[in-house]
């Protein structure tokens, strides 16, 4: 089913109300994970233009790369390794304001300057982790750590 993405203008909190309502839409009657996981990436680098955004799905011991919008990324990180790694371990959100200044910084690209990822839990463990990149220091604040929780916690993509 083709979707139409409204871009909104105004604070990033206005930008958020309206993408929420947008991506649970395009999500609703759509079961395959993999579409679901393509279409929020998509929404969100539409809306903000972020560098980066997409999934790693945990399979094993490992983040594997999922859907994503962006340049060529790292295929397979390890837990506890990296921002991701780091997320999974920690089983909580992570803002980097400045990716040179975090411990053990995988950098899939020098473009990268901040980072925010945000677990997806399943049943009380962590299938996922949405990673999202900018090319600014300092992006990402509690505004989109609350929005982005969110947006992995919507039901429509549970068909982990």
């Amino acid at each position: 089913m083709a979707e139409d993405l409204a871009i909104s203008k105004g604070s990033k909190e206005e930008q958020y109300e309206s993408l929420l309502p947008q991506i649970s839409g395009i999500l609703t009657g759509e079961d395959d994970l993999v579409a679901n996981l393509a279409n929020i990436t998509a929404a969100l680098k539409e809306q903000f233009g972020w560098f980066w955004v997409g999934f790693y799905l945990v399979k094993g011991n490992e983040l594997v790369l999922g859907p994503f919008q962006g340049p060529v990324a790292c295929t397979r990180i390890a837990k506890g390794r990296g921002v991701c790694g780091s997320s999974w371990a920690k089983q909580e959100t992570l803002i980097v304001p400045d990716v040179e200044k975090f411990p053990g910084h995988i950098a899939c690209s020098s473009l990268s300057k901040s980072e925010i990822v945000v677990p997806v839990f399943r049943n009380g463990n962590i299938v996922a982790i949405l990673d999202v990149d900018s090319e600014e220091l300092d992006r990402f604040d509690t505004t989109d750590k609350t929005h982005l929780e969110k947006i992995v916690a919507m039901e429509a993509i549970g068909a982990f």
